[in-house]
């Protein structure tokens, strides 16, 4: 592809690094950018290095946030469960759903050897914590992660783990493709899947 000049052929290479934006549709942007008042640049430039640096991870629900401090504490959300889910885009889509009003907990991840992410890359300790704390508050642990190899590689150890304690863990419906991807999945078929979630046995395991 040709550029009219060496510093639109830089800002097409940077902007086409983002997931789902080619060459073609790179150029469009940065000639778009271009034909914009230059305050409308600098607001964009400003408000991603502000993400890339201001952005912090909840201590807690490890939810990505502008503090450390826990904001589901802050709005009344149903104590009794926590939905365990791979990250933050996963997490927004269930919000979205207007189906679950219980508290979240942010992976960071899922079991992955051939990645090498294990059990302790992840936050999973934390979850436990997080249920010894609640002095029996936590009734039940549902884990919306994306039917793939990995998501239900990840539920069955999380199951494992926590199967000492008195909670019910249960897994969300099967309403997903199987290798299919949360993030990308439409509310209504999330959200029947948070409604209708099934109870995780480990003896059909």
């Amino acid at each position: 592809m040709q550029y009219p000049s060496k510093l639109v052929e830089d800002a097409v290479h940077e902007i086409s690094k983002l997931p789902g934006i080619g060459k073609k549709t790179a150029l469009r942007l940065s000639l778009h950018l271009l034909k914009q008042d230059p305050d409308v640049t600098h607001r964009l430039a400003d408000s991603l290095i502000a993400l890339r640096e201001k952005s912090k991870n909840c201590k807690i629900c490890h939810m990505l946030s502008d503090t450390e401090e826990c904001t589901c504490e802050n709005i009344r959300r149903d104590q009794t469960m926590i939905c365990v889910v791979e990250d933050t885009p996963d997490l927004i889509a269930i919000q979205n759903t207007a189906q679950y009003n219980g508290y979240f907990h942010v992976l960071g991840g899922v079991i992955s050897p051939l990645e090498g992410v294990g059990p302790s890359d992840l936050h999973i300790d934390s979850l436990e914590t997080r249920i010894n704390q609640s002095g029996s508050q936590v009734k039940e642990i549902i884990l919306a992660l994306s039917p793939t190899m990995e998501g239900d590689t990840t539920a069955f150890y999380i199951a494992k783990k926590l199967k000492n304690y008195p909670v019910k863990i249960s897994l969300i419906a099967r309403g997903i493709p199987m290798g299919g991807e949360l993030e990308y999945t439409d509310e209504v078929t999330l959200g029947r899947s948070i409604v209708q979630r099934l109870q995780y046995n480990l003896d059909d395991m």
